[in-house]
């Protein structure tokens, strides 16, 4: 997922902070770094639900052919039991996998949330002029954050919501073959 090279790009960041760039100056990163998480987590959270619908799609599945292959049964009609059979397991197993990838997927979701909480720590620490832990830097007398902290939150919404309508335009286009 992109969130692996957001993270080796956060450490860039982070290693830049640490040699003792200007923390302020690195704050335009981290604060692209978090409109890109943001994002990230929105298409993550999008994906999740995409599985869990075909989960429940995939187990209605399954529970039709069990019911098929035991009215077959019943009614003594052996090729229709033996298919019902066959697609019973075919089900089964893709709920299996199904079942699993929504479980990566949550995982996915929870470490792209705490890394948007680590980088926000960081993006609000440099704003601060503060150093990361071990830094050579001195930290600069820190602007007062409450309007600017507010107005810059707003900001990270509004381009986060921004680049996911730009991500789905691609995607329909895309689908659509309609490629610019």
């Amino acid at each position: 997922m992109a969130l692996d090279g957001l993270r080796a790009r956060l450490d860039q960041l982070l290693a830049e902070l640490s040699r003792g760039t200007d923390a302020r100056d690195s704050a335009t990163g981290l604060y692209q770094a978090m409109v890109e998480v943001k994002t990230a987590i929105s298409v993550q959270r999008d994906a999740l639900r995409v599985t869990e619908r075909e989960l429940v799609a995939e187990r209605e599945r399954l529970t039709d052919a069990e019911r098929r292959g035991a009215l077959a049964a019943q009614i003594g009609d052996a090729e229709t039991a033996e298919l019902a059979g066959i697609w019973t397991g075919k089900h089964r197993q893709r709920v299996e996998i199904l079942e699993r990838k929504k479980v990566v997927q949550q995982d996915e979701l929870a470490y792209a949330e705490r890394q948007l909480e680590e980088i926000g720590e960081a993006y609000r620490q440099a704003r601060l002029g503060v150093p990361p832990a071990g830094g050579t830097g001195s930290p600069v007398q820190p602007p007062e954050p409450d309007a600017e902290t507010d107005r810059m939150g707003r900001e990270l919404d509004r381009q986060a919501q921004q680049a996911l309508v730009q991500e789905q335009l691609r995607h329909l286009k895309k689908k659509l073959g309609r490629q610019d």
